[in-house]
This record gives structure tokens, C-alpha cells and sequence, in this order.
């Protein structure tokens, strides 16, 4: 692999749709109550996108300087693991993202926050800042919270509240209850795609003490906590379109059918490879609802 593929495939490009999904729905609910900022919502994807960046590559330094990506691990190799990307470089592009991702975060809060009391705008930035903090520690340091199985938690806050009902307030400014409903969703989605990921490295992470909350749970447990995930997400998005009070609304759970369907298959999953291609399909099956509710929320 040459280091430009390495360096791409070190962005993990495939994460990015499912990343920006609390933003669409935020921004939807937004549209949808009367609220709308081209520029909000342009920083907003942006910031995000950055976010996310800068999570995979420090989980790519990480993992790879902790030595829990090794010839052991399942799934696509990763470039420091590979030797191709040296742990200097991707300290450096880790620094570099994390500055652009807060540049990018303070113009957002200035364009969306400058009506909001001093208050306010002092716990968006301090909220900007720790996303990126967030998105670091999560495999790097001596105490990194992936390695003591937080992560499950830390990607529920983030990817659901921090994502949906922060994008809201900077269009509203003000917070309104049902929107949790949307929040959960793809919060709990996003940590099912996590689940499925630490599913798939299980026998790897317990070898190298990365303890996620499936290596505390154990394979079996994981699979039931997995399918509580994913029914609890579609229960709250199926409340959320029930409280818009449209019938046709719920034409939006369609692609829930690929839900169901993956349910089955990881149920009956005893090989941890198979698990990989799994991962796919539930973020994209989850960019897909947020993006069809997304457009029925512009069009109602």
C-alpha cells in the first residue's frame, strides 16, 4: 500500500456518513420548527467531519502504539500498524486536524451563538473543546477510556446529544423535549456500530488488555446488549414520526428492514470475522434513516 492510500485509509472515509447523522437530524427538527442558517448548518457538517477525522487517526496512533493493532486483529490494516505512516507523522496529523476541527467549531459558535447569553457561549466552547479531547483520549494515554470500556458511553453523548440537541439550540436557541427521541436514536445506533466493533475484536482487545464493555460482558451478552441497542434506537425514531402526527411519516422505517435482517445474522454469528461486514450496513442503514427523516422533517 502506498502511503497516500494509507494516509486515506487512515481517514476512514466510511465513518463519515454515520458521524453526520445527528447533525441532519438536528438541523432537520430545526427546519422543521422554523428554524433555519445556511452557515450554521455548512460549519456544523464541517466541524463534525473534522471531529470524526481526528478521532481515527488518534485511534489509529493509539491502538498502534499500544500494540492492540497487531497480525492477531480482524479487519482493514491500519497505517501505523502497517509501518507505512510513522507514530511521528500521525501525531502530527492528530495535532493538525484537532487544530482545524477547533477553528472550525469556534466559527460555528460565533455565527450560532452570538445572540445566546455569555454563559451559554462559554459551555459551547468548552464543549468544542472537549470533543476534541474526547476524540484523542479515547485509545491514547495512559488512561484512555476505550481501554476501560467507556467508549460505549462516551459515543452515546456525543454522536446522539452532543450532536443533535447542540446543532438545535445553535438554530433555536432554546432545547425542546422531543428531540431526544432523535437524539437516542442515533445515539444508540452509532453505539451499536461501536458494539459490533468491539465484537469482531474480542479475542485481540482481551489479549491486549483493551478493555471495552464486550470484553467485560463476554461474546454472548454482547449479542443481547447489541439487539437491545439497535430495538431501543427504532423505538425512539417510530416515537419521534408518531409525535409529528403524519400516517405517511412512517414510511421513513423502511430501511429499518436491513435492521431486522442484520439482527438475525449477528444473532447466529459464532466466526468474530464475520462481524466486519456487519459494521457497514448498520452505519449506513442508520445514514439512511437520519437522511430520509431529515427530508420528510423539510418537506412537512
Amino acid at each position: 500500500m502506498s502511503k497516500n492510500k494509507a494516509w486515506i485509509s487512515a481517514l476512514r472515509l466510511r465513518t463519515l456518513p454515520l458521524s453526520l447523522s445527528g447533525i441532519l437530524l438536528g438541523s432537520g427538527a430545526a427546519h422543521y420548527n422554523g428554524y433555519w442558517d445556511t452557515t450554521i448548518f455548512s460549519l456544523a457538517m464541517v466541524t463534525t467531519i473534522l471531529f470524526q477525522i481526528v478521532s481515527n487517526l488518534a485511534n489509529d496512533l493509539g491502538d498502534g502504539m499500544k500494540g492492540t493493532d497487531n497480525k492477531e486483529r480482524i479487519g482493514p490494516e491500519r497505517a501505523v500498524q502497517s509501518g507505512i505512516i510513522s507514530q511521528k507523522a500521525m501525531k502530527a496529523a492528530v495535532i493538525l486536524t484537532a487544530l482545524l476541527s477547533l477553528v472550525s467549531a469556534m466559527m460555528l459558535i460565533y455565527f450560532g451563538a452570538t445572540d445566546m447569553p455569555k454563559s451559554i457561549i462559554i459551555y459551547y466552547i468548552i464543549l468544542a473543546v472537549t470533543c476534541v479531547i474526547a476524540a484523542i483520549t479515547y485509545t491514547i494515554g495512559k488512561k484512555a477510556y476505550g481501554y476501560h470500556g467507556m467508549g460505549d458511553i462516551m459515543v452515546f453523548i456525543f454522536f446522539g446529544a452532543v450532536s443533535v440537541l447542540g446543532v438545535y439550540s445553535l438554530y433555536a436557541k432554546s432545547f425542546l423535549n422531543v428531540n431526544l427521541l432523535l437524539a437516542i436514536f442515533v445515539g444508540l445506533q452509532s453505539t451499536a456500530v461501536l458494539n459490533l466493533n468491539n465484537m469482531r475484536d474480542y479475542h485481540n482487545d482481551a489479549a491486549s488488555n483493551k478493555n471495552t464493555l464486550v470484553v467485560k460482558l463476554g461474546q454472548s451478552n454482547a449479542k443481547i446488549y447489541h439487539l437491545l441497542l439497535v430495538l431501543t434506537a427504532l423505538v425512539s425514531l417510530t416515537l419521534f414520526l408518531d409525535h409529528l402526527r403524519q400516517p405517511l411519516a412512517f414510511l421513513v422505517l423502511l430501511p429499518s428492514i436491513l435492521l431486522f435482517i442484520h439482527l438475525r445474522k449477528v444473532m447466529k454469528v459464532k466466526n468474530p470475522k464475520e462481524f466486519d461486514p456487519e459494521l457497514k450496513k448498520v452505519a449506513l442503514t442508520t445514514f439512511a434513516l437520519s437522511l430520509t427523516t431529515t427530508i420528510l422533517l423539510f418537506l412537512l
